[in-house]
């Protein structure tokens, strides 16, 4: 555990949740029908309908999977963010593997650098059949409240 993480004792799983609520998940996801689903220290989950963003030939778009990676990526960093401090975001980067056509897909979000300065996370978006369809990654710079 990182010292960021120490400073930020959250030990119900709800309260994870109740931060994405409190907080919102800004404009743009709600646009996009964004819907945070598990919300811990250890990852982050949430849906996104395919119907409304699409590319013209039906498939989901990619700049969405990315809406989808950096949404996750921003909010988690910011949930286990050290005290005094917001977490914005400074790269990412995505790499589309597959297609989805219907449904939802399910973006799993998993730190993999909480420090003091920055946190990295990686974003697994999966159609509604488990099949990988893009993995993003993001990089969020602390910076502090003034």
């Amino acid at each position: 555990m990182t010292d960021a993480t120490k400073k930020t004792p959250i030990a119900d799983p709800e309260s994870g949740l109740e931060f994405v609520r409190s907080r919102g998940m800004g404009t743009l996801a709600d646009r996009m029908g964004i819907e945070a689903v598990e919300f811990t220290r250890e990852r982050a989950v949430a849906t996104m309908p395919v119907e409304g963003n699409t590319q013209p030939i039906g498939l989901l778009h990619g700049g969405a999977y990315v809406v989808l990676g950096e949404t996750l990526g921003s909010m988690h960093a910011n949930f286990v963010a050290p005290e005094g401090y917001v977490g914005v975001g400074i790269d990412i980067n995505a790499t589309h593997t597959g297609s989805a056509v219907s449904g939802y897909v399910t973006g799993v979000c998993t730190p993999i650098k909480l420090g003091r300065s920055i946190a990295v996370h990686e974003i697994v978006v999966s159609d509604e059949a488990g099949r990988r369809c893009s993995t993003v990654r993001i990089t969020n710079f602390y910076k502090r409240i003034e």
